[in-house]
């Protein structure tokens, strides 16, 4: 059966949901892109270089040294008295249980302080840790 011709007086009565869609789809994107960059402070750190460059796609906690010594933990500054309940309340935080917690602190921090950033994060409770690092673009032999 064919369809009848429109008249031009005659209302249209469905919905054009095309730009519902289309609207939306540009949402999630912006979304998407935008999440991982609110979960990550402030603080100017200069990472160290290194050859392989691991997990930092995967949903993590992560304790920010700068180079003058703040700190913070996600994106909430915190003291050093402090730490172990800030990176506590995260990994309590439900999903969180087997959360890898990334220490980001700048290539001029002494070792000691990230090994002891490492303890406080072994402290409240982390099972997963790491040390985030820049990729190293040069060719080694």
């Amino acid at each position: 059966m064919r369809p009848r011709p429109q008249r031009p007086d005659e209302l249209i009565t469905r919905i054009n949901v095309t730009p519902i869609i289309d609207v939306a789809l540009v949402l999630v994107t912006i979304l998407l892109v935008t999440a991982p960059m609110l979960s990550i402070a402030d603080l100017p750190v200069n990472l160290p270089k290194a050859h392989t460059r691991e997990a930092e796609d995967e949903r993590n906690v992560s304790i920010t040294r700068a180079s003058n010594g703040d700190l913070a933990v996600d994106d909430h500054a915190v003291s050093l008295a402090g730490l172990r309940a800030a990176i506590r309340v995260r990994l309590e935080a439900p999903g969180n249980d087997n959360v890898l917690v990334v220490v980001r602190a700048d290539a001029s921090t002494p070792y000691a302080e990230v090994r002891d950033l490492l303890a406080e994060a072994r402290g409240a409770g982390a099972k997963r840790l790491a040390v985030a690092t820049r990729q190293d673009t040069e060719e080694h032999p």
